[in-house]
């Protein structure tokens, strides 16, 4: 038996295709491992650059400040009370209205006391008649001195009551024993008040005092007279220059720091009792001194770094830092006059980083 064997072998023209798609399939993917992870040999060794902005030491006027903590209060403060007992006929003024010395607020009913007051008016106006006819008898030998010295003393006792009485009559009117405003009102027109009670309370913030209490490292450094910085936590786009007034001889049993009074003008009002302040004073001023930002320090194992351009690099110092002055810091240590301090981009290098200075 003879078994004839079939030929299975591809067209010539297949084949050629099949080994073309191949060669393509390797030439894509050789070329996509070269685009992906591959750089040129020149990319490979340029060095990484990074940018930066710098800024040239030159000597500065840095001032050692103490910043404390302050409370305002009204430069005067005053409650009123009744000086006689009385209905409340008139209340002249409102919660807020501004009133000068001597201006009436409280019209109190005193009819019981006017009736006093003319009587004893009325008693003295006889008495002094009597004294002028008694001296002319006495003058005229017809009665003796001891007679004209008892009316003497009968005068003398009824204008002290006229007095008295005057002045009684008067406490019917309360009057304003300073230029202020009114902050309360405890009273409503009509109410009878007993003496002694407080009717109202009244307030001066043309000046505004604060209270800080200093510790005794640094009360040395303030005497009467000298200006410092009050900065308002209510406003803090602005700052407010006071004077200090008044120092403690002694210190707070209890804190062991000093009382110290600070004045500050305050015109327009803006400045109310209770609000809070810092009190900044200067206990020296250092000349020429070298400083830095704050934000261009950089704490690093316990160390204060900074990093300076020299030769298009960046070069790391360790500085030793002095007073802090608001966003600067005195350099004691570290830098010197001249150097080119980064400030910017300074978090982005290591001592030898190449950069580019913007």
């Amino acid at each position: 038996m003879v078994f004839c064997m079939q030929s299975h072998e591809l067209p010539i023209h297949l084949l050629m295709w099949r080994i073309l798609a191949v060669l393509l399939f390797f030439g894509l993917l050789a070329a996509c491992s070269n685009s992906s992870g591959e750089h040129s040999p020149a990319e490979a060794d340029q060095p990484r650059r990074v940018n930066v902005q710098l800024r040239e030491i030159v000597p500065e006027t840095l001032h050692d400040v103490v910043v404390l903590p302050g409370e305002a209060t009204s430069w005067l403060e005053v409650r009123l009370a009744a000086e006689t007992a009385g209905r409340v006929e008139k209340l002249l003024v409102r919660e807020g209205d501004r009133v000068v010395l001597n201006q009436v607020l409280v019209h109190i009913d005193v009819t019981a006391l006017g009736a006093e007051l003319a009587s004893a008016r009325a008693t003295f106006e006889l008495i002094e008649d009597q004294l002028r006819r008694r001296e002319q008898l006495f003058q005229e030998s017809i009665i003796s001195e001891e007679e004209l010295d008892k009316v003497r003393v009968e005068h003398v006792l009824a204008r002290e009551a006229l007095r008295q009485s005057e002045i009684e009559y008067n406490r019917g009117l309360v009057r304003a024993p300073m230029t202020g405003r009114v902050n309360d009102l405890f009273i409503e027109s009509g109410e009878f008040v007993d003496r002694g009670q407080i009717m109202l309370e009244l307030v001066n913030i043309d000046t505004i005092k604060f209270q800080v209490q200093v510790p005794e490292m640094d009360v040395r450094f303030l005497t009467k007279g000298q200006d410092v910085r009050v900065a308002v936590d209510a406003f803090q786009e602005q700052d407010f220059t006071g004077v200090v007034d008044f120092v403690a001889l002694k210190a707070d049993p209890a804190t062991k720091t000093f009382r110290v009074q600070v004045l500050v003008d305050n015109p327009d009002g803006m400045i109310r009792p209770g609000m809070i302040a810092r009190v900044a004073f200067v206990r020296r001023v250092i000349p020429e001194g070298v400083a830095a930002p704050l934000s261009a320090l950089i704490d690093r194992g316990g160390e204060r770094l900074v990093y300076v351009e020299e030769n298009g690099a960046a070069r790391a110092r360790t500085v030793e830092i002095g007073v802090i002055e608001r966003d600067r810091v005195q350099i004691v240590r570290g830098l010197a006059i001249g150097d080119r301090l980064i400030v910017a981009g300074q978090r982005e290098v290591e001592d030898g980083t190449l950069v580019t200075v913007q």
